[in-house]
C-alpha cells in the first residue's frame, strides 16, 4: 500500500526555512553515520515525489551548492500555481491534492509517496487524509522567523526517536487534524 511520507528537516524553533527561503542554517550542521532512517533506505522506498514551487526552485538554483540538487528520478508531481518551462519526470500540477490522488499513486507504483517540501503542502496533504507519516531531523539552530514545518493543526504519534551527529530524529504518524 502506498504511504505518504513527509520527510524533511527543522530547526528546533519548527522552521524549515528562514525568512529569506535559505537552507544555509541546516546545511551547516554535521550529520553522523546513525540514523533511523537512513537516506538511502527511504529513497529506494519512494516511487514518486511531490514538492512545492518554493522548494523546486530553491533546490534548482542551488544546484551547484547542494550534493545532489534535483537528480530525483521518480516522477514528480510540482504543485505551482505559476507558469514553468517544462522538465522531463515532473508533471506540474494545480489544485486540490485528493485531485491528483490516482495518478501520484499511479506513478508511485505501489512504492511511497515523498512530500519533499513545504510545510504548508504537507498540511495540505494531511488535511486530504493524504499523509501518513512525519519524518523529521531536528536541528540545533534556532531562526525565530521563517516557513513553518507545517501549516496547520494536527496530532502526532511518535513512533521512533534517534540521533544523527547534531540532530535529534523523530518518526511520526499522523493521527489527523486537529480542530
Amino acid at each position: 500500500m502506498t504511504r505518504y511520507r513527509f520527510f524533511t528537516a527543522t530547526s528546533l524553533d519548527g522552521f524549515l526555512a528562514d525568512e529569506h527561503d535559505s537552507l544555509d542554517w541546516l546545511l551547516s550542521q554535521p550529520t553522523g553515520q546513525e540514523s533511523i532512517l537512513p537516506y538511502d533506505a527511504f529513497i529506494a522506498q519512494v516511487g514518486a515525489i511531490v514538492t512545492g514551487r518554493t522548494t523546486y526552485d530553491w533546490v534548482l538554483e542551488h544546484d551547484g551548492d547542494v550534493e545532489g540538487a534535483w537528480v530525483f528520478t521518480q516522477p514528480t508531481f510540482l504543485f505551482t500555481h505559476r507558469a514553468m518551462e517544462q522538465r522531463e519526470g515532473v508533471t506540474a500540477v494545480s489544485g486540490p491534492p485528493a485531485q491528483y490522488r490516482a495518478a501520484i499513486e499511479a506513478a508511485a507504483d505501489g512504492k511511497d509517496v515523498w512530500i519533499v517540501g513545504g510545510g504548508d503542502l504537507a498540511a495540505e496533504f494531511a488535511r486530504a487524509g493524504m499523509l501518513d507519516e512525519v519524518y523529521v531531523s531536528i536541528a540545533p539552530v534556532t531562526l525565530g522567523a521563517g516557513r513553518p514545518l507545517m501549516g496547520g493543526r494536527f496530532d502526532l504519534e511518535l513512533r521512533e526517536l534517534g540521533r544523527s551527529g547534531a540532530f535529534l530524529e523523530a518518526r511520526y504518524e499522523v493521527v489527523g487534524e486537529r480542530r
